[in-house]
């Protein structure tokens, strides 16, 4: 199986609708004014060579490439680009194409020539959209999500169980899909550094610390075993969020339930799509400077806008007064079908 992942793609978008960015350092992220809050989306390999990242503050990337050009985000031609990419990578011999968001999928395939595939897939996704992608090739899931990573840019790298502990066991957990630092902290905390370290414990061990279902989850991850089936149905969101981001802080009630009652209706029209219940809310609360707290409730089975809104509304009680808040976030939970095939898929809050 194989993992295409399209190389700085929301940089490499904006590069191709202004060819003179070529080579510059480009951000991308809010409004593409670094005056105002707002984190970056994606930077371009040259901006990251300063140290610019995702998910850092738009000032600070600002601050760390005084040079870059700043765009503003522009989710439907993301999205328009991703749609092209993911036509072309169906329409490859054979292919059975999983999608994980909109700039990378698993491709389930036939072949005694992973890698000569792997090449003309690429070839076939620059030809059509002008993008490039690396492609990582494994015998797992796991295997073939983490092999992309040694392929970037433009690569082709492969992972089996054969190679995995000779490249992954000294690196640190963190370098897992699926391990954040929070996990690999924890995971740190029982003596378990690195990869090689996590792939020889026993499962049992780490039930305690992440319970029943999860410690032997990781022990797997860090064997690079799992799933070896790419699975096409499609994706089913298992919820829906809204999130914004104030260029002054909320410090009044009334400002606060105002601008819960803007995203629940936000949420509401995003739900209303889908022709599922709500049957639980969580609220993001982001406090100036940056401290974020969630708060989180079960409902009872609705379709009913104003019983959710009561239950969003009844989650502002729990937000501490007097604190100013420089960001909201409102998610709304859904029942999964019988036959969905859970997942993720990109929202316009970065949920």
């Amino acid at each position: 199986m194989l993992h295409v992942d399209l190389d700085q793609f929301i940089a490499a978008v904006e590069v191709l609708r202004r060819p003179e960015l070529a080579g510059k350092p480009v951000i991308i992220g809010g409004r593409g004014d670094p005056t105002e809050r707002a984190v970056v989306s994606t930077a371009s390999y040259e901006a990251r060579e300063f140290g610019v990242g995702s998910g850092m503050p738009l000032r600070i990337a600002a601050r760390k490439a005084p040079d870059a050009v700043i765009l503003p985000v522009d989710a439907e031609a993301y999205l328009a680009a991703s749609e092209e990419v993911m036509a072309t990578l169906r329409a490859q011999p054979g292919a059975t194409v999983q999608v994980l968001g909109w700039d990378e999928a698993f491709i389930g395939v036939e072949t005694d020539d992973p890698e000569a595939y792997a090449r003309q897939l690429q070839q076939a996704v620059l030809e059509r959209t002008r993008l490039h992608c690396s492609v990582g090739i494994g015998d797992t899931l796991v295997r073939a999500k983490v092999a992309t990573g040694f392929g970037k840019p433009r690569g082709v790298f492969r992972l089996t169980a054969d190679n995995w502990l000779e490249v992954m066991g000294d690196r640190p957990t963190i370098d897992l899909w699926g391990v954040g630092t929070k996990i690999s902290r924890r995971l740190a905390g029982h003596g378990i550094k690195t990869v090689a370290e996590l792939a020889a414990t026993d499962p049992d061990s780490l039930v305690a610390e992440f319970g029943p279902r999860m410690g032997p989850w990781y022990a797997q991850l860090g064997r690079g075993e799992g799933a070896q089936v790419v699975d096409d149905t499609p994706w089913v969101a298992r919820g829906h969020s809204r999130e914004t981001t104030y260029q002054q802080d909320l410090t009044e009630p009334a400002q606060i339930e105002a601008a819960v009652r803007e995203l629940a209706a936000k949420v509401l029209e995003d739900i209303a799509a889908e022709g599922r219940p709500v049957i639980g809310l969580t609220l993001k609360v982001r406090y100036a400077p940056f401290i974020t707290k969630v708060f989180t409730r079960r409902i009872a089975e609705t379709f009913d806008r104003d019983v959710v809104l009561a239950g969003a509304l009844g989650l502002v009680g729990r937000i501490e007064p007097g604190r100013p808040i420089r960001l909201l976030g409102l998610r709304a939970e859904m029942p999964m079908p019988d036959d969905a095939r859970e997942g993720h898929t990109p929202t316009r809050s970065g949920w």
